[in-house]
């Protein structure tokens, strides 16, 4: 339940749409909605300024769709990342509205366009093609969010020229998402290249010894570029986030 959605209820009471009753049940449930598998929180745009989102992995299409319902119903729009493309294919044959993203494994349903908050451009930066996964998940969130946001794959230090031929670019950013697996060093080369808050997202992607990330975390854990800031493996969403928060007018 945002804002926008308040004000037409209240105004929808005053100039008598609405009974007082009717407001009063649906304020009843603005903190949170027990609908028996999930207590969704309609209180959180108010809260954040970012409404609840949904995490796929684990839950069943028809826990999604419930969660999904409870939201829509109140005029949120929905975010539901780690989706597989079975569960979304349910999904979206009750929300025909909804739009799969299937690179980000992210599907959105929005019942108004995001409004655009962002004072600058939030720009994610992939190390390697098998990164962009991740990097798609977070473009789809930083999106969702409000945000103008701009992409540039596979510029990983092994040809360090290639990110060296997008300085403009990244100097040009308000805040910079880099994505990388291996030994995870992009991070800290971006680091040293601007004056913007640069956020890290480690990655599983590589041979054994990355040890499913691991390798990647700890080598961006300690850069010594100053400003860089490390979000878990494989965590898009969480760097857009906190990309978000950071570039919100």
């Amino acid at each position: 339940m945002n804002q926008e959605y308040l004000k037409t209820m209240l105004n929808s009471v005053q100039q008598g749409g609405l009974s007082v009753e009717a407001a009063l049940q649906q304020l009843r449930q603005l903190p949170f909605q027990d609908i028996g598998c999930a207590q969704v929180d309609h209180h959180r745009h108010l809260r954040q300024g970012m409404p609840e989102m949904i995490f796929g992995e684990g839950k069943t299409a028809e826990q999604i769709i419930a969660i999904t319902t409870a939201m829509s119903d109140r005029g949120s729009n929905v975010l539901v990342t780690r989706l597989d493309k079975e569960k979304a294919a349910q999904i979206t044959e009750v929300f025909p509205a909804a739009v799969y993203h299937a690179e980000a494994r992210c599907l959105t349903l929005e019942l108004q366009p995001p409004e655009q908050r962002g004072k600058g451009t939030v720009l994610v930066v992939s190390a390697g093609t098998s990164d962009i996964p991740v990097a798609a998940e977070a473009i789809v969130t930083a999106r969702f969010l409000g945000n103008q946001v701009e992409q540039i794959f596979d510029v990983g230090v092994a040809g360090i020229h290639r990110l060296l031929a997008r300085t403009e670019q990244l100097a040009a950013a308000a805040v910079i998402i880099v994505v990388a697996g291996m030994e995870g060093a992009l991070p800290s080369v971006v680091g040293g290249l601007v004056d913007k808050p640069v956020i890290a997202v480690p990655t599983s992607v590589g041979y054994g010894a990355s040890f499913g990330g691991i390798a990647a975390l700890l080598g961006m854990l300690n850069t010594c570029a100053a400003g860089v800031t490390v979000v878990n493996i494989d965590n898009g969403f969480g760097a857009a986030c906190a990309a978000s928060l950071i570039n919100r007018v």
